[in-house]
């Protein structure tokens, strides 16, 4: 039994489909847990067993978790609460579940900078890594998904994109860093939850195929889309006040501020990109598949 949580999100709804090809010839049966069952397509809800509610509920997990084998386990960003408190928060009642109910193996989704000096002042990613801490910390065999930023990130500037050609972000023009699409962390959680022959706790770095700048997005998002896009750098008290003035929680807008201001440090470039690293989905290929038609529609939303 493989449990998935946050199956409608947007790593979940990538890695369902390939468990449901790929799971009953292993032996498999899968289980998800979502808040709205109605955001299942209508072809999955037949084929998995569904417990409603949030992952952060003790008694929906013990549901959850009653006989499973492994878990996927991903903790949804609460921008209302400091970042440490909700996400670790979010987590405890996960551990006792776990240890209750035995379960052999868990995948999470977490972040690249372990072992760096900028790990502890990273802001979401710092309470990201104190998350894998707290798993690995039952025993239970544990593998964090160490990725980069998500090529998806881009979606919310798609207005942006379309109306002025431009996007925005707080990295220098011509940094070079990892970025991944979540299709391919998909596949990843997918190869460790149905081959659990690992043990142990450690990381699995998601890397994507090659480092681009945003200088480098911007270029291939002309080619792809046909149309001129540039890259504004913002400030990181910009996007603090923007933040806050969007109603984010003072500490959480801090936190993704200390993340902008650790990643333009260098805090992604601490893992080699080997062929047990890298991920195929390349940035062109991404913009034709979702970027292009998200921007040529009326709307992102």
């Amino acid at each position: 039994m493989i449990v998935i949580t946050a199956p409608t999100g947007n790593i979940g709804r990538h890695l369902l489909p390939r468990l449901l090809e790929s799971a009953p010839a292993a032996g498999e049966e899968l289980r998800v847990v979502v808040r709205d069952p109605a955001r299942l397509p209508d072809a999955v809800r037949g084929r998995v067993e569904v417990v409603t509610g949030s992952h952060a509920d003790a008694a929906v997990l013990d549901r959850a978790f009653a006989g499973a084998d492994a878990v996927f386990w991903l903790v949804p960003p609460d921008a209302s609460r400091p970042p440490r408190d909700g996400w670790s928060g979010f987590t405890r009642p996960a551990l006792k579940a776990l240890t209750a109910h035995g379960v052999g193996h868990v995948v999470g989704v977490s972040a690249l900078g372990r072992g760096t000096p900028l790990a502890d002042r990273a802001g979401l990613v710092t309470a990201s890594l104190a998350v894998d801490d707290l798993i690995a910390g039952t025993g239970v065999a544990y593998r964090a998904l160490a990725n980069p930023s998500f090529f998806e990130n881009l979606l919310e500037e798609c207005d942006s994109i379309r109306e002025k050609g431009v996007f925005t972000d707080t990295l220098d023009a011509g940094r070079k860093v990892p970025l991944v699409a979540v299709a391919d962390i998909a596949d990843a959680a997918a190869r460790l939850l149905l081959d659990r022959s690992w043990t142990g706790n450690g990381s699995v770095p998601v890397l994507g195929p090659q480092d681009l700048s945003p200088d480098d997005l911007a270029r291939v998002m002309t080619e792809q889309l046909g149309r001129p896009v540039r890259y504004v750098r913002q400030s990181l008290d910009g996007l603090y006040g923007d933040l806050v003035g969007y109603g984010l929680d003072e500490e959480f807008a801090r936190a993704v501020v200390d993340m902008k201001r650790a990643k333009d440090e260098g805090l992604d470039a601490g893992v080699a990109r080997t062929a047990a690293t890298a991920s195929p989905t390349t940035f062109a290929h991404w913009c034709a598949e979702v970027l292009r038609p998200a921007v040529l529609s009326p709307s992102c939303s």
